[in-house]
């Protein structure tokens, strides 16, 4: 996986914090970069940490599945990608941003871990790739943080006009760049 597919991974992978930050916008009144910040590293954070677990737990048994490890890869993105688009599509808008105005430490833990389940199962995929996964978590930490504040600012200057196109466009990434490594492996490409 190069640099360029990396980029698109982290930027498939933020648009569920990039949702979320769009829901933290939008309940301040005015808008408080010093929490937008705190709420990016918070999501860029997990985003970075969730691979490098999910990697460090397949590389015990990598060894064992290499002659099937790109349709497991393609499977999981396939998965995770649709997952996005389903809930984005067929989700209720009604719960989706909470009106709170304070900076909750614990629940915006809960919603960085949430968030990052996806990663978790990414970071798998890169054990089977071989990708360098240092320069990986920094590319996803990176985009994830820079998505998040946005998000954060877009919330609340825009509304929530731009969650459900962000988490369905991270989805099409996620299950495009799984057909991409299935069609390598399988010498297509």
């Amino acid at each position: 996986m190069g640099i360029l597919e990396l980029l698109l991974t982290g930027l498939g992978l933020s648009m569920d914090a990039f949702a979320v930050a769009v829901c933290k916008g939008l309940n301040m009144r005015k808008i408080n970069y010093r929490h937008s910040v705190i709420i990016a590293l918070f999501f860029g954070g997990f985003q970075a940490l969730m691979p490098l677990i999910g990697w460090a737990a397949a590389n015990f048994f990598k060894d064992s599945m290499t002659a099937f490890d790109h349709w497991v890869a393609f499977a999981l993105l396939l998965f995770i990608g649709g997952k996005m688009i389903y809930e984005a599509v067929f989700e209720k808008d009604e719960d989706s941003c909470d009106a709170e105005q304070s900076l909750d430490y614990k629940q915006l833990f809960l919603m960085a871990i949430a968030t990052s389940i996806d990663a978790l199962a990414v970071g798998i995929t890169f054990a089977f790739l071989s990708v360098n996964i240092w320069l990986a978590i920094t590319i996803i930490g990176i985009t994830t943080f820079v998505l998040s504040f946005l998000g954060v600012v877009i919330g609340n200057k825009f509304g929530a006009v731009y969650q459900k196109k962000a988490e369905i466009a991270g989805g099409v990434v996620l299950i495009l760049l799984g057909i991409k490594i299935l069609l390598e492996h399988l010498s297509i490409l």
